[in-house]
């Protein structure tokens, strides 16, 4: 007569063998949600911080899915916030580039900002400007993430002092990924007392080309 056969516990997983010596992960937090309405200067509050410190215009839509808001209440607090402005009279205002919108400077203290620009031409650039302004010189137009990639670190507040300086200026937009791209102004020409860029001394050759430039960017060597 056969017997019945009983039922088995399934096996457990196989598991690693933790290390002796290491220490336990920390598990991550999951994200905090973030209630704009909570914050001191609610929505518009909001856009306004993002507005002061991106690099490069942003878009209402761009704002809209970064804040998870409906684009409608974006363009209607930008709107807000360019009628603040403008009722308060501050000395900047909100502008609206193709690419989208970013902070200016208001045109009534050009002549004030003009000053301070020219002040700050006579310190001397760092070597990390230098660099930066090479790159860019001869590889223009660039985006700063270009540079970035070749220069293997952030560039980020080395561009901003080129363009105090006037050395170099936004020179249209990536048709791809929509950076803004930099060159060089006449200015740096007639620093470097030159006529033209074709009068660069031959050092484009030692700098990588676009295809080159896209896999550091995309490999990050």
């Amino acid at each position: 007569m056969t017997q019945p056969v009983e039922p088995t516990a399934p096996a457990a997983p196989l598991q690693e063998p933790a290390d002796a010596g290491a220490e336990p992960r920390p598990v991550p937090e999951p994200p905090q949600e973030i209630i704009l309405t909570d914050l001191p200067g609610g929505v518009r509050g909001a856009i306004e911080a993002v507005l002061m410190v991106i690099e490069e215009p942003v878009s209402e839509q761009a704002l809209a899915e970064a804040l998870e808001l409906p684009v409608e209440e974006v363009c209607e607090q930008i709107a807000a916030l360019v009628a603040e402005y403008d009722r308060q009279e501050r000395g900047f205002t909100l502008r609206r580039t193709e690419a989208g919108w970013r902070v200016y400077s208001r045109h009534e203290y050009a002549p004030v900002v003009e000053r301070f620009l020219l002040e700050g031409r006579r310190a001397k650039l760092s070597r990390a400007a230098l660099e930066t302004l090479a790159v860019i010189a001869y590889r223009q137009p660039i985006s700063r993430a270009r540079v970035g990639a070749v220069r293997g670190v952030n560039v980020d507040g080395v561009v901003r002092t080129l363009l105090t300086r006037g050395l170099i200026e936004e020179s249209g937009t990536d048709g791809e990924h929509g950076a803004v791209l930099y060159g060089t102004t006449d200015d740096f020409l007639v620093r470097l007392g030159l006529g033209s860029l074709e009068e660069l001394p031959p050092l484009a050759p030692y700098l990588p080309d676009a295809h080159q430039l896209e896999d550091i960017e995309r490999t990050g060597a």
